[in-house]
């Protein structure tokens, strides 16, 4: 069993102002914490890893590949396929917290080098 506790997080500044964490994880599945701050953009990107996501706090907005936009707000849940290419920004006045699921795990994302 694999147990993380908030003590345990070592947070990564992925790009300014968004920061995420590697949670507990399995061999088909881990989950990412994130907090991203007021005003701060993750660019467009993609993954082979399906991503689910539940927001906590604050709204992420979603920018998706044919310019469609997605709110997503405390309780909201979001799910993105693998190769889906995405940004999210933080349009609001509070941080977003949430967490991601990605299968498989993903566990050498970029933002670790």
């Amino acid at each position: 069993m694999d147990v993380v506790s908030p003590a345990d997080e070592e947070p990564t500044e992925a790009v300014e102002g968004v920061h995420l964490s590697l949670l507990a994880g399995g061999d088909r599945m881990n989950l990412q914490r994130f907090e991203i701050e007021p005003g701060a953009v993750v660019p467009e990107h993609s993954h082979p890893h399906e991503q689910t996501g539940l927001v906590v706090e604050g709204t992420l907005t979603f920018v998706l590949a044919d310019g469609a936009e997605r709110a997503v707000g405390p309780g909201d849940t979001y799910a993105l396929a693998g190769g889906e290419a995405h940004a999210a920004e933080n349009r609001g006045d509070e941080p977003v917290v949430g967490v991601d699921v990605f299968s498989p795990p993903r566990t050498d994302p970029d933002w670790q080098d």
